[in-house]
């Protein structure tokens, strides 16, 4: 058998290098077939691009805006749903379903919160979430270079977390708090995760798949303690729901619009697309960004760590909802995995080169019978 090689950045080899000669040559095959699907983003359509002029913002941040006037209401002590139907009306928004009313929970927070206080909040989460992940993976590499290499690939996917003018957008806290989350999961250690998880499905409901996958992978690990609290936890997001469509039903008329649908079919280009703007990538070409965000899922699946699992589900399983459900208006769900996808990157030079040395490998073992 191949001895694999030692690690290059990593602590311990990555998850390729004990592949027999077959099984990586099936594996490089299908990384290039994932590159080469990447660059459906070029021909995929996307939301149209900013201005960058400050005249022109409730053009290009039309929802920001909206959350904006819709805390500003709450501050000066309207009814949330109220005053969030009246500004849905007024920027020609649907109104039904009942999820297109955003779940009060933001919205009452930030209400409660001088500007200032809001802008404070947004950047302490967002260095939590730093500061947890170096710890997460500071085990995982074996030299500080690779560590800061990996530090400055989530500053990247990090961006859009950190611009005052995004601190009303659901998605911008959702997403943090389900990079907080993964960060400060561990193997029978899952208290924290579940509850940070909690708080992001209750300001954004599009982050329940986060929630799902993590009870799977902790019912399929034997865990059974661990699956209940994320089924809890899923279960508390029911009962809001429930909840929030009773209110908003209260407050919606006959007349109002109706949601066109969620069906985009746009495919894994969108997807793709999707990362590319929500990231570091979005100064990038195109197609460089493309190939980048599909070497960062690659890179996920080298790492040899119960993490790396979920986190390749995770983008697996938006990039489904992306590619099935978004519309170019939608491509803001992408926030909620943003944040740590480019840290993939980092694992890259050790699973590509695990990769490369098992399908090249042409070492064999000759047994020879002598008889006497």
């Amino acid at each position: 058998m191949r001895r694999p090689s030692g690690p290059l950045w990593l602590a311990i080899p990555s998850r390729f290098a004990a592949l027999t000669r077959t099984q990586a040559r099936i594996r490089l095959a299908l990384l290039a077939l994932l590159l080469l699907a990447t660059w459906l983003a070029l021909a995929t359509p996307g939301p149209p691009a900013a201005s960058h002029d400050p005249a022109k913002r409730g053009d290009d941040q039309a929802d920001v805006v909206l959350y904006e006037t819709i805390v500003d209401g709450v501050r000066h002590g309207g009814n949330y749903y109220a005053v969030a139907a009246d500004a849905l009306r007024i920027g020609n928004y649907p109104l039904r379903p009942f999820v297109t009313f955003r779940l009060p929970t933001l919205a009452v927070v930030l209400s409660l919160l001088p500007r200032v206080a809001v802008r404070i909040l947004l950047y302490g989460l967002a260095l939590g979430v730093m500061l947890a992940w170096y710890a997460r993976l500071k085990p995982a590499f074996a030299r500080p270079p690779p560590r800061i290499v990996a530090m400055a690939l989530l500053a990247g996917g990090m961006v859009a977390f950190v611009q005052a003018d995004l601190a009303y957008f659901h998605e911008i806290w959702a997403g943090l708090l389900v990079a907080l989350s993964l960060a400060l999961w561990r193997p029978g250690r899952w208290l924290e995760a579940v509850a940070f998880g909690l708080a992001a499905v209750l300001i954004r409901e599009t982050a329940a798949p986060y929630l799902a996958i993590m009870a799977a992978f902790a019912w399929l690990g034997g865990d059974r303690r661990e699956a209940a609290a994320w089924v809890g936890a899923i279960a508390v997001l029911g009962v809001a729901l429930a909840l929030h469509a009773h209110a908003v039903a209260a407050v919606v008329r006959p007349l109002d619009p109706a949601s066109p649908g969620w069906a985009g079919m746009l495919g894994f280009g969108f997807f793709v697309k999707t990362m590319t703007i929500a990231t570091a990538l979005d100064l990038a070409p195109l197609w460089l960004g493309s190939l980048l965000v599909g070497l960062a899922l690659f890179g996920w699946a080298a790492w040899r760590d119960p993490l790396a699992a979920r986190m390749l589900a995770l983008f697996l399983a938006y990039a489904a909802i992306l590619g099935i459900f978004g519309r170019t208006d939608t491509f803001y769900w992408g926030l909620l995995v943003a944040p740590t996808l480019l840290v993939g990157l980092a694992f890259v030079p050790d699973g590509m080169r695990d990769l490369i040395a098992a399908a090249g490998d042409t070492r064999r073992i000759t047994v020879t019978r002598v008889l006497r």
